[in-house]
């Protein structure tokens, strides 16, 4: 199922329709940013955003199909180039009010909306989560109906590295996670392969890459119903035909350990549990050397954000992490993670606040504070759907 070649090669998402076999059409979107890992700019956003909402009310096009271009990535996260630049324009104007980074404002609106759609889409979604699937790619990938990944597939939230914490619903995803496991993920942005991304609960089936093609030939034979949810079940089964077991990963081989160091209810003792893990593991090595160099804020936000958000639906978590995310442009560490990692890259990151005593549940505060009224809320009409996944 290639791209369609009527698009220029360098536009940055290719859209296709594919004719089947029984006169039904399948929308094809592709990601087509190889060289950044596919990261996904706001006009990318905008672009995916305006054709599904195209393809949701086409009542010839059964469902879409989500795949990233190249060998690498599905995709890799969201643009962080374009949000360090608005964070130091706005930190430069001396302004104080959130909304008036308008790039940040704009970006996370469209992106969270986008991802919104995705969840509560009316149609079979496939997404073929290839290679690197983190951040705002786990965010397009997670609402899909069928969530494919693969021997390359490495999913993961890092953004405890670059002064962020895991958005896109993040909140939400990682509080579902079995044994309080999202908690360790958020905290030490631990990578998952495709057992563990079946297991916690952000993929469905794992599939070898090679299929792919097969897979997406045989879209075009299946004689697809005109009934949503009859698809969803034919798109299952053609999967299933496919699909091999994957093997347990180490989130699952470590799961009692998890599930015992992040049992406390104080974030101070089970950073602390993390930190004395004394089993040898080169996976549980990496987790805690990267809680140990991460941001004490972002600890503490994605503490937070797990705990306040446990009871709210999806779309109230995103509406609140669109406020958190906007004063983390305005006033955290984000700014400075992306000066560490991906402009000077020196890698040395200066923390503030630098331990998470100083990060504490007193100095989070601030940043769940509104500038505006529920009613005034940008996302205001999330929600206003039905919801293919189920989720409220």
């Amino acid at each position: 199922m290639s791209a369609d070649t009527s698009h220029p090669a360098e536009a940055p998402v290719l859209f296709e329709e594919r004719a089947t076999a029984h006169g039904r059409r399948i929308g094809i979107a592709t990601l087509n940013a190889a060289k950044t890992l596919n990261g996904l700019s706001l006009e990318m956003a905008r672009l995916l955003d305006a054709q599904l909402q195209a393809w949701a009310s086409d009542t010839a096009v059964v469902m879409v199909v989500l795949q990233g271009a190249g060998e690498k990535a599905f995709c890799a996260g969201g643009d962080l180039h374009g949000l360090y630049r608005s964070m130091l324009d706005y930190r430069a104007g001396d302004r104080h009010d959130i909304r008036d980074n308008s790039y940040a404002s704009d970006f996370f609106a469209v992106e969270y909306r986008l991802d919104y759609r995705i969840h509560s889409y009316p149609k079979p979604v496939l997404c073929w989560g290839h290679g690197i699937v983190m951040g705002g790619g786990i965010g397009l990938m997670a609402g899909a109906s069928h969530r494919v990944v693969t021997e390359r597939s490495k999913l993961a939230f890092p953004e405890i590295g670059i002064g962020l914490y895991p958005d896109v619903g993040g909140s939400w995803l990682l509080n579902r996670v079995p044994d309080r496991a999202g908690l360790f993920l958020a905290l030490t942005g631990a990578p998952l392969n495709a057992g563990d991304a079946i297991h916690a609960g952000l993929a469905d089936w794992s599939l070898p890459e090679e299929q792919r093609r097969v897979v997406f030939d045989a879209l075009i034979e299946v004689p697809w119903s005109d009934d949503a949810a009859t698809t969803r079940g034919q798109l299952s089964a053609l999967l299933e035909r496919h699909a091999s077991p994957p093997g347990d990963g180490p989130l699952q081989r470590h799961r009692a350990l998890i599930a015992q160091v992040c049992t406390h209810e104080a974030l101070e003792l089970i950073t602390a549990a993390i930190a004395n893990i004394d089993q040898y593991d080169p996976w549980l090595a990496t987790a805690k050397q990267t809680l140990a160099g991460g941001a004490p804020s972002s600890a503490r936000l994605a503490f937070e954000l797990q705990r306040r958000t446990a009871a709210m639906t999806l779309a109230d978590v995103f509406r609140l992490e669109y406020l958190v995310s906007l004063q983390c442009a305005a006033y955290g560490d984000f700014a400075e993670g992306i000066r560490a990692l991906l402009i000077d890259k020196d890698r040395q990151p200066h923390w503030r606040p630098g331990t998470l005593a100083e990060a504490s549940h007193v100095w989070v505060e601030p940043f769940f504070l509104a500038p505006w009224l529920d009613s005034e809320h940008p996302l205001t009409d999330l929600g206003h759907v039905s919801n293919a996944r189920n989720h409220p």
